[in-house]
């Protein structure tokens, strides 16, 4: 028998007007809201700049087809290609499923999609210092610090993770 995977299965959907609800009500615990934008905030800046990409993460585990009404979305991503870098602007797992590794499998997934972008060498996030458990969760991906920008206005740290060369 084939071991598990060291975290769940999680599943990348398009935000709609179906799971629009689920979306914006899911929520980070209180003491990590300094740390990630809230989803509606996130889903606005989507709306007035269509280089970024949305997504639910939902629960994989449960299903091999379109989420339905009785599917679990359990966190929110959003990134945005430029040039040649992939960058994850939001990553958040809600309240109730944080420490199951839905925000592992969640990044796991967005890196392997970045990869099958042709233009994309770099993917790079960032992260308030204070974020432990992200920044620890990024580094054992590999993502290392980044020297771009030389210094943040909002005190961010930038984290990169370059791709090998295509052949």
């Amino acid at each position: 028998m084939p071991a598990e995977p060291p975290f769940p299965a999680v599943s990348l959907k398009d935000v709609t007007v179906a799971n629009f609800r689920d979306c914006v009500r899911l929520q980070v615990a209180a003491s990590q809201r300094d740390y990630v934008a809230p989803n509606v905030h996130s889903l606005a800046q989507a709306y007035v700049n269509r280089r970024l990409t949305p997504l639910a993460v939902y629960d994989g585990s449960l299903f091999v087809r379109d989420p339905g009404p009785d599917d679990r979305m359990v966190g929110f991503a959003m990134y945005q290609v430029w040039d040649e870098v992939a960058f994850v602007m939001r990553l958040m797992i809600g309240e109730a499923y944080q420490g199951r590794g839905y925000g592992r499998a969640a990044m796991v997934e967005l890196i392997r999609r970045m990869r099958l972008i042709p233009a994309v060498r770099t993917i790079g996030t960032s992260v308030v210092p204070e974020n432990v458990a992200a920044t620890r969760l990024y580094e054992s991906l590999g993502f290392v610090d980044s020297p771009w920008p030389p210094e943040d206005p909002q005190g961010e740290r930038y984290l990169v993770l370059d791709l090998p060369a295509r052949r």
